[in-house]
């Protein structure tokens, strides 16, 4: 059916039935892509634009020259913000962002404090461990 591992089409279906969605919930149309790729793209209905009806959520896709492809990519990108949109905060995607923007973010001047006061104490004990050179020349 697509050109995808049938392990990606099973954990696509798999979400699909835990979040209770038919296949006939989904409308599918298809187009021309633009862009890059080639007389293929030109000739070739790749784009594929889908909806699910419940919610009006629409994604399209025309990142691949493959129809296929593009098919389960934007049926994932669809299936995910009906995800996204059941379950809130707690979406995989959203968790994944929340934990990024947590990394990224400045630390307060009490931890950046600490931080480097466990480093100097690191580097004192490193400090102490070095081979320690006489410097004077021991050949005979």
């Amino acid at each position: 059916m697509y050109p995808v591992s049938e392990k990606k089409r099973k954990a696509l279906r798999d979400l699909m039935d835990r979040l209770s969605l038919k296949e006939t919930d989904f409308d599918e149309n298809f187009t021309r892509s633009g862009g890059a790729g080639g007389q293929n793209v030109n000739k070739v209905s790749t784009c594929v634009w889908l909806r699910h009806r419940p919610t009006g959520l629409e994604v399209k896709c025309q990142r691949e020259r493959s129809q296929a492809l593009n098919r389960y990519l934007a049926k994932r990108l669809l299936v995910e913000k009906i995800e996204a949109l059941r379950l809130g905060r707690e979406s995989q995607k959203i968790r994944e962002f929340e934990k990024i923007r947590r990394q990224k973010r400045k630390r307060s001047k009490r931890a950046k404090e600490k931080m480097l006061e466990s480093k100097k104490i690191h580097s004192s004990k490193k400090q102490l461990r070095r081979r320690v050179f006489s410097g004077h020349g021991d050949s005979q």
